[in-house]
């Protein structure tokens, strides 16, 4: 949805920089605080990061996807690409509660600005806010660790972002590289076309067997949330839960996919090499190394701590309490990035309450 009454260099309460699941669940809290905002969303269209996920990464393949606020979905083919479904759900939801979204804006920098102001930097010109929420996620920053050797091999690298599904790997001999679920699901679809699929990582992975309930989640969400209040960059809440222990997984296991090897000491021209003296040959090494958290915009704030993060106080940065990250750390799940959005708009009305109580009568 394009506002059109919501103009570059005009003077808004608050500004919110993307429209994924975050963004989203903060624009509905802020509607219904009425509080003047616009939603700044870079992606082509509605769906947020969802949006560019692959093809085979079917909606039933999804897990933990929570509703948005106020709008269930429901009756969505488990069969159907998630790109998809999610993407349909995103608009269907911007319509009825006619969200503010103004696509596709880049955000450049967020400033100091004049009066106590920030001043929002973007393709569609200059915005001035009391407050911001951030609500970028990670998915333009993907992370590419760095091996001996990396930029002699003659095959075809890329990153999970880049992922358009296995079909591209009919017959290849392919390494993958990472402990996640993106690793593990890419590995299960790539071994059904390809020659030969190699699985390398880090650390050992740890699966999940059983339930995962309420308790569970606290733990895991308490223990990211630990690292932002250190200034330490965010894990995922999915890296401190495990992998699940599912039927797919089960059966990768037990015909040798998913038998996991350390990392590679280097890359070669042809593949990979260990210490030990071993080697596999490949035409392509796939990196589900992750993501890192899409910030670099709010530079001028001077924000990072000297661990790399950013100090978080549930969403509010510590360093500048107009800014609020959102979908940041123990808020980066689906439920979580709804109570945040909730949480953060509590925050900032006040803000807002406290600058007017001590702003002069006029």
């Amino acid at each position: 949805m394009w506002d059109s009454g919501a103009d570059a260099d005009a003077d808004v309460d608050v500004v919110v920089v993307g429209a994924g699941q975050a963004g989203l669940s903060s624009a509905y809290h802020l509607t219904r605080a009425g509080l003047d905002h616009v939603v700044l969303d870079h992606a082509p269209r509605p769906g947020g990061a969802w949006q560019f996920r692959w093809p085979s990464l079917t909606y039933g393949k999804v897990h933990g996807m929570h509703a948005l606020p106020g709008m269930e979905l429901t009756g969505a083919d488990p069969l159907r690409p998630s790109s998809e479904v999610i993407g349909e759900y995103f608009a269907a939801y911007e319509d009825r509660f006619g969200l503010r979204i103004r696509r596709p804006v880049d955000v450049s920098a967020v400033r100091e600005g004049d009066g106590g102001r920030l001043r929002v930097e973007t393709s569609a010109g200059v915005w001035s806010a009391r407050a911001l929420i951030n609500a970028t996620g990670t998915w333009d920053r993907p992370f590419w660790p760095r091996y001996p050797g990396q930029e002699t091999f003659r095959g075809r690298q890329l990153h999970t972002a880049d992922y358009a599904g296995p079909q591209e790997f009919a017959g290849a001999r392919v390494i993958v590289v990472g402990g996640g679920t993106s690793a593990v699901q890419h590995l299960l679809e790539i071994a059904e076309v390809a020659a030969e699929t190699t699985w390398v990582t880090r650390r050992p992975p740890v699966f999940r067997d059983g339930g995962f309930g309420e308790a569970e989640g606290r733990a895991a969400v308490a223990l990211v949330e630990e690292r932002v209040r250190r200034g330490l960059p965010p894990q995922s809440v999915v890296s401190v839960t495990g992998l699940p222990l599912n039927e797919a997984v089960r059966g990768g296991l037990a015909s040798g996919v998913l038998d996991r090897r350390p990392v590679f000491d280097r890359i070669t021209a042809t593949g990979a090499a260990w210490a030990d003296g071993s080697r596999v040959d490949a035409d392509a090494i796939l990196w589900a190394t992750g993501f890192r958290a899409a910030v670099d915009h709010l530079a001028p704030l001077r924000l990072r701590e000297p661990g790399g993060g950013i100090r978080v106080e549930g969403t509010r940065a510590v360093r500048d309490e107009r800014i609020h990250l959102v979908g940041y750390g123990p808020s980066a799940s689906t439920v979580g990035a709804n109570r945040a959005g909730g949480a953060a708009v509590r925050e900032i009305r006040r803000l807002l309450a406290r600058e007017r109580a001590a702003a002069p009568v006029s």
